[in-house]
């Protein structure tokens, strides 16, 4: 089950950002999704570490994913509503950095998730909330 939710999210990203920045899904579990995104030119500030907007995006799209594997694709679309984050210390070019969203409040249409990004070390790179809405689709 967990693989088919990993290979769904990771299908949902073709021709997006997420492939873009090369963010791809690699844990699920029953309150938390996991993602990874190398730091490289197409994410990095022009002194070589990870750009701010990159780690909000990295954040975001996280967050998003993770209330996407909540919703019913057929009948429900997701929204990020709000993005806060806070950046603690630089991604060099070269290392991967690892977001983690985990539920902090499912209500029936807004949830409310933490996201951490980390690095190889698991060092905290950046951390957040983000808010999304799952609305009918028309």
């Amino acid at each position: 089950m967990q693989e088919d939710l990993l290979e769904q999210a990771n299908a949902i990203g073709k021709n997006t950002l997420l492939e873009n920045f090369e963010i791809s899904f690699i844990e699920v579990g029953k309150d938390y999704l996991i993602a990874q995104m190398p730091v490289t030119e197409k994410n990095c500030q022009i002194n070589g570490i990870l750009h701010g907007g990159a780690s909000a995006a990295l954040a975001e799209t996280v967050g998003s994913m993770a209330s996407v594997l909540l919703a019913n694709p057929d009948k429900q679309l997701v929204l990020g509503t709000d993005i806060t984050m806070n950046h603690i210390r630089p991604a060099a070019l070269g290392k991967t950095v690892f977001a983690k969203a985990t539920l902090i409040h499912k209500g029936s249409t807004l949830q409310h998730w933490d996201i951490k990004i980390t690095d190889e070390d698991n060092k905290l790179i950046s951390y957040g909330k983000h808010t999304t809405i799952i609305v009918k689709k028309r």
